[in-house]
């Protein structure tokens, strides 16, 4: 029996995959051929789509030519998830080698729409070029008194957990599977990086709640992951002490982790967040991060899992004075000089920037400096300092750049050899990810992790097609109009040339110019009446960019050779310093806060302009948020003035008011 397509409570989005958008394929005759849960998981898909729109699924039998599609196992090795097609005589026929791959080919024909069954093509072959392609949640068992269900939630509670405990009704989890394998995603982390009292039980005793979720999400080919903490065999095991060296508690660990595998064979493997923002770690027993990684390591290898070690570790008790003390320095300080240390089932997990996903920042150099080690990219796909999804603002540009930037010889996307992981912006809110428009965020990391050098705006038009098939021109247009350039447009209303951190403190929603520069978060402005930016060189400053290989260091050492974007990062320089616009710092921030304002006013209408061309509900929600996204870029626009002007004394070049 096929595997059903999990059906949608009533009133929630289809977000990329509503069932016009299988018309294609459910209008023709298809044979399937192989078995196996990924194989009846692609019949269930095409049987409701035949059931729909008239076509027929045959299974297994020998081809006669009077197919339209078909899709089977077997043919060249092209790995577990790959796939190939081609079309001719008039069949497009896909062949995978295993059953993601049957199931990843199936999405592709789905996103070729009438295109898939037109003319002939020669075969093409698809692999990932990353074999993990991971969500990580920051989702809570228990709401937390601070964070909520869900930590940088910005689309409702948690899809997992509820009441305390793991939702009974795991149907929108499997349909939550559904979307990401659309996209190619093909792991999960079902639980926050901080990981609290309830959250540690999900180990040991309370592992059969996460094995009923795994069981959900199993059928489109996603694997799932566990945060766990590293104190661990203490709050859980009752031993004295969590010292990675210790054979208690590398015994400990062993037989935790035989126990997860039993009731998930195909578990993933750990999460951790360790000596970071007071989480537990190694450095309490003067022990490295290596020998952290590496126990968990031993105890998941038995097993094909792999611990993914996250290199967010800083000084967060710094003193504001202390010019010398850089955030933007730890983790490179930290980790680089333990490349080659780290065992083959660890992955260090780097954030994509030095900082803390800001809206501008350099590539990490800690991308670029570890050759030994199995390093994983990690993005922020919810939007905590991108206006938390109560703002339009598509990512898709921002991390091209970072997957093609080349550190040396190489791109990120091809140093990625740990995969590329996201935090989630999905929750249980109706839309999935609050504001309609962020989906184009989840779906765009989905792709771009399976190819890293995708042209993002292709990606958007695959996600505006599928997500709204059948849109007039009229549509599709005003669609990629609102999102291509929304997020430089964010940019340009907020903290200015690469800055960062212009945030309230705490939710990080809105501005507050000075709102961490005085705090042991980190100083990230220095700005006063002479100038502005942190002088990050070699030569007078804290050294940050001399940790990038040449041409980088040489080229960021300089103002007059820094980027633009990212000139107020690297150096302290007075206002009047000339960017290579031509233009002023200060009227620079006049300028483009000014602009960014007008921006989102075009934006909205446009918008607007779209009314009765898509279902209401959606329509209604995003001009929703519009209106608090234009309130929220006035209220930066002149906070971030008002303090640049009264700092500077310099007025506006153009003689517009500023308060």
């Amino acid at each position: 029996m096929p595997l059903p397509v999990p059906v949608l409570p009533e009133g929630v989005d289809p977000a990329w995959l509503p069932p016009v958008a299988f018309r294609a394929v459910g209008g023709r005759r298809t044979l399937i051929r192989g078995s196996g849960l990924l194989v009846e998981t692609v019949h269930g898909e095409l049987a409701e789509a035949c059931r729909r729109f008239g076509g027929r699924v045959v299974r297994d039998a020998v081809p006669d030519g009077a197919y339209d599609l078909v899709l089977g196992l077997g043919g060249d090795d092209l790995g577990d998830e790959g796939f190939a097609a081609v079309r001719e005589g008039g069949t497009t026929t896909v062949t995978a080698s295993g059953g993601r791959g049957l199931l990843y080919g199936l999405f592709h024909v789905v996103r070729l729409g009438e295109a898939a069954f037109t003319g002939g093509w020669a075969r093409e072959v698809h692999r990932p070029a990353l074999a993990l392609r991971m969500l990580d949640h920051w989702d809570n068992v228990a709401v937390h008194p601070v964070m909520g269900q869900v930590e940088r939630g910005y689309a409702g509670g948690s899809l997992f957990w509820e009441d305390g405990r793991a939702r009974r009704e795991l149907d929108r989890v499997r349909a939550y599977g559904r979307l990401l394998a659309a996209c190619g995603i093909n792991a999960i982390s079902v639980n926050n990086v901080n990981v609290h009292a309830a959250e540690a039980r999900l180990l040991t005793d309370r592992i059969g709640e996460v094995a009923e979720i795994a069981a959900a999400l199993r059928p489109y080919g996603i694997r799932t992951h566990l945060s766990v903490s590293f104190a661990a065999p203490i709050t859980l095991g009752g031993l004295p002490t969590a010292d990675p060296l210790d054979e208690t508690v590398r015994g400990w660990w062993a037989e935790a982790t035989r126990r997860v595998y039993e009731a998930i064979p195909d578990f993933g493997g750990y999460v951790v967040k360790a000596d970071s923002e007071g989480q537990p770690g190694p450095f309490a027993y003067s022990r490295s991060h290596a020998d952290g990684a590496n126990l968990l390591a031993a105890a998941l290898e038995p097993f094909g899992g792999t611990v993914h070690w996250r290199a967010f570790v800083y000084d967060h008790r710094q003193d504001w004075r202390d010019r010398t003390t850089d955030r933007a320095r730890s983790a490179y300080d930290h980790f680089v000089p333990l490349d080659g240390e780290f065992a083959a089932h660890a992955v260090l997990q780097v954030k994509h920037g030095p900082m803390d996903f800001q809206v501008r920042e350099p590539v990490s150099p800690l991308l670029g400096a570890m050759p030994r080690t199995r390093l994983a990219v990690e993005l922020q796909v919810t939007q905590e300092y991108t206006g938390q999804q109560r703002h339009v603002c598509w990512l898709g540009p921002m991390w091209s750049e970072v997957l093609r930037f080349r550190p040396e010889d190489i791109g990120v996307g091809g140093l990625a050899r740990g995969g590329l992981v996201a935090v989630s912006n999905v929750g249980d809110d109706p839309f999935w990810t609050g504001h309609p428009l962020a989906q184009a965020n989840l779906y765009t990391f989905g792709r771009l992790a399976w190819q890293p050098d995708a042209e993002p705006g292709a990606v958007l038009d695959e996600w505006i097609g599928l997500g709204f098939p059948d849109a007039p021109e009229e549509l599709t247009g005003g669609l990629h109009a609102v999102l291509d350039g929304s997020w430089r447009t964010y940019e340009k209303y907020t903290a200015p040339l690469g800055v960062g951190f212009m945030v309230q403190p705490g939710h990080h929603y809105g501005p507050s110019v000075d709102g961490y520069e005085y705090s042991p978060w980190g100083t990230y402005h220095f700005a006063d009446r002479d100038g502005v930016g942190v002088d990050r060189g070699a030569a007078s400053g804290t050294g940050y960019a001399g940790q990038y290989g040449k041409p980088w260091a040489e080229l960021y050492e300089s103002p007059d050779t820094c980027p633009d974007e990212l000139l107020l990062f690297f150096h302290h320089v007075p206002y009047g310093h000339v960017l290579k616009s031509g233009k002023t710092v200060i009227q620079h921030i006049y300028d483009t806060h000014f602009e960014g304002v007008e921006e989102v006013e075009e934006a909205r209408a446009v918008w607007d302009a779209l009314a009765g061309l898509m279902d209401p509900a959606r329509h209604a929600r995003v001009a929703e948020r519009y209106e608090e996204q234009l309130r929220s870029a006035r209220e930066w626009r002149d906070q971030v003035n008002s303090y640049f002007f009264r700092k500077s004394g310099v007025p506006d070049g153009r003689g517009r008011r500023i308060h």
